[in-house]
């Protein structure tokens, strides 16, 4: 299906119960207040997976990866019975010497890599918009369509439309078409009020900020660890607007070379653990 090219005029924010079209803000990030956001414990197979996950291959042999698990306050005992469980799980492939990402898990490091080195053009002014047109869909169905636009970093301007500026270098899904129409479009309502109203652009970047101080403040290889998979995952959130459409103080950048300075460290280390260079 080609692109069509529609103009949209989106008015200032409106007032409930007034019949004018309200942006629905997509839940794309559930940010934690600036002073210390919510970390997740790892449990072995976390540290497992963020391991195999920054790996290029993704693939580890057996003992060096238990080693390398048990450097972060993992037994030997708990980190074999995950890489058991993962397996069985279809998390991980056994290979002839260790173990390897699954092929569903392949597409989570692709995305992964991709939020941390997203890759943009520069922006002429159009925006993406995706309007679901399918019908008598189920709740699951459902779910999973706005999952996979969330994931593509577009947001729900009202049930059904979804928009996000046209800055990133990646074609929309073919699949898309049998559920949604797409189309370009120049929404006549100032672009940087839009976006402020589809991402809530001071919470994520007030977390940013925060997940920054933790990473300056983590000394232990577990807790890095910890913070980092918290980097991450609020790296996949991040909308990835164009500049123009951002706050001056966007901790955008700074995050992603914060994880890009430990992915360097993090491969140093398993290098020298399977290699001994």
């Amino acid at each position: 299906m080609d692109a069509r090219r529609v103009r949209v005029h989106v008015e200032g924010r409106p007032i409930r119960g007034q019949g004018n079209v309200r942006p629905v803000r997509t839940p794309v990030n559930e940010s934690a207040p600036p002073d210390g956001p919510a970390l997740r414990p790892l449990s072995a197979r976390s540290v497992v997976l963020s391991l195999l996950l920054g790996a290029h291959p993704p693939e580890l042999p057996a003992r060096e990866l238990v080693r390398l698990v048990e450097g972060f306050d993992v037994g030997g005992s708990t980190a074999r019975a995950a890489l058991s469980r993962m397996a069985a799980a279809g998390d991980l492939r056994r290979t002839d010497t260790g173990y390897r990402l699954s092929e569903r898990l392949l597409e989570r490091q692709r995305r992964q890599d991709e939020a941390v080195r997203p890759h943009t053009r520069a922006w002429e002014g159009d925006w993406e918009m995706v309007v679901v047109t399918a019908t008598g869909r189920g709740a699951a169905e459902r779910a999973d369509l706005r999952a996979r636009l969330t994931a593509l970093r577009l947001a729900e301007l009202r049930e059904g439309v979804w928009l996000r500026p046209a800055n990133l270098c990646r074609p929309l899904p073919a699949e898309l078409d049998r559920v949604a129409e797409r189309h370009a479009s120049r929404p006549a309502r100032p672009a940087r009020d839009l976006a402020a109203d589809l991402w809530p652009l001071d919470a994520w970047s007030a977390t940013a900020g925060a997940l920054l101080d933790r990473v300056g403040r983590a000394r232990r290889p577990a807790d890095r660890l910890t913070v980092f998979a918290a980097v991450v995952r609020h790296l996949l959130a991040d909308p990835v607007l164009p500049p123009e459409l951002l706050p001056s103080d966007w901790p955008g950048a700074a995050l992603r070379e914060a994880y890009a300075r430990y992915q360097r460290e993090q491969a140093g280390q398993v290098r020298m653990r399977v290699t001994g260079r």
